[in-house]
């Protein structure tokens, strides 16, 4: 029995989770496994119940889970969450923080059902399939000393070895599952940090003789990213530049409605999500796509629970129903949000 801790959140967030949780009961009868599920507030309407966007009940639920799976959290412009005094976002970096999720891993494929949508040429993007690994709880953002004065400011960048060890390590276990081949992106040519970083992941490279390493400087990996995207197997590197290549990889879908995303400690629990928001404009519309999130539950299979077939099983049958023409009206569709996932769970039994 697998404990997952379910955080709908807000807007659309209930509507695409019902989606995966429904996915997940199909794929489980096909392979004998159970799952027992966990519903928690979370983000808008933890707010709304406690005046708390992360309460005490449901970080002990996600400390007490196998795997967390989060749909979406805010609300519109203007919401009164905006001026309450802990606002959804904030509760989402106190998650982080109480579990220490320092991975943040994010796939991106192209599947060819999505190559009409893609804004990079379809014999670039086609056959795209690479993961970005990116150290999520250091680096500049999070550096001191910090300061912004009237005509200056300063931030800093500070990296420990056993930060970029630890992060090293976790791409290249995702790559020896993969085509074996880390890129690590850094600017060792300009800043200490990235000195290190290179050294670091030189070193750490050694316990994994079975894979291939690459460095790459960041500037030179953002133009690959766009112009040689199947050269990429997993991709590794520091928190902001993790956080704009990521960002760039995601348009080679053409949507974020297909991109899943995970966050890992080094010895608890995982969180599962979409990459996109809450989408308050479409929440209860029953027109929201559930892919991603739906994704994001297949990511957790393979990842928390090893369940190789389980999530390829999922992946296979969201890939088959858009390639088929079943797609939400965020694709230039017209399948409602249950109209899709009954098509892929159908997919699935078939």
């Amino acid at each position: 029995m697998k404990k997952i801790t379910v955080l709908a959140g807000d807007g659309i967030g209930p509507e695409i989770m019902a989606s995966a949780i429904a996915v997940l009961q199909a794929t489980a009868s096909n392979y004998e496994q159970n799952f027992q599920f966990n519903n928690q507030l979370f983000g808008g309407a933890g707010i709304e119940a406690s005046g708390r966007a992360l309460p005490e009940a449901t970080l002990q639920a996600c400390y007490d889970a196998d795997a967390i799976l989060l749909g979406a959290i805010g609300g519109a412009i203007g919401s009164p969450w905006e001026k309450a005094k802990q606002t959804p976002e904030q509760g989402l970096l106190a998650l982080r923080k109480a579990l220490n999720l320092f991975a943040n891993i994010r796939p991106i494929c192209v599947p060819d059902a999505l190559l009409p949508l893609s804004p990079v040429k379809e014999a670039i993007v086609k056959g795209t399939d690479f993961i970005v690994v990116r150290e999520l709880t250091s680096g500049i953002y999070f550096g001191e000393p910090r300061q912004l004065q009237e005509t200056k400011a300063y931030d800093t960048c500070r990296y420990t070895e056993t930060e970029i060890a630890r992060i090293a390590h976790k791409a290249f276990q995702l790559a020896q599952t993969r085509r074996k081949k880390v890129t690590s992106v850094d600017k060792a040519n300009v800043l200490a940090t990235s000195k290190l970083w290179r050294k670091v992941v030189t070193d750490v490279a050694k316990d994994y003789p079975d894979c291939t390493l690459e460095h790459q400087l960041v500037d030179s990996c953002a133009m690959r990213i766009v112009q040689q995207p199947t050269d990429f197997d997993v991709i590794v590197t520091e928190n902001l530049f993790g956080d704009i290549l990521s960002d760039e990889a995601s348009v080679l879908p053409g949507t974020l409605g297909v991109l899943p995303s995970a966050s890992h400690s080094e010895n608890g629990v995982s969180l599962y999500e979409p990459i996109h928001g809450s989408a308050p404009d479409i929440a209860g519309k029953n027109c929201a796509n559930p892919a991603s999130m739906i994704l994001s539950a297949a990511l957790m299979l393979r990842q928390s629970f090893q369940e190789e077939k389980m999530a390829q099983s999922i992946e296979d049958a969201v890939f088959a129903v858009m390639n088929e023409g079943v797609v939400t009206p965020d694709l230039g569709g017209n399948a409602k949000t249950d109209e899709f996932t009954a098509a892929v769970i159908k997919k699935m039994q078939s």
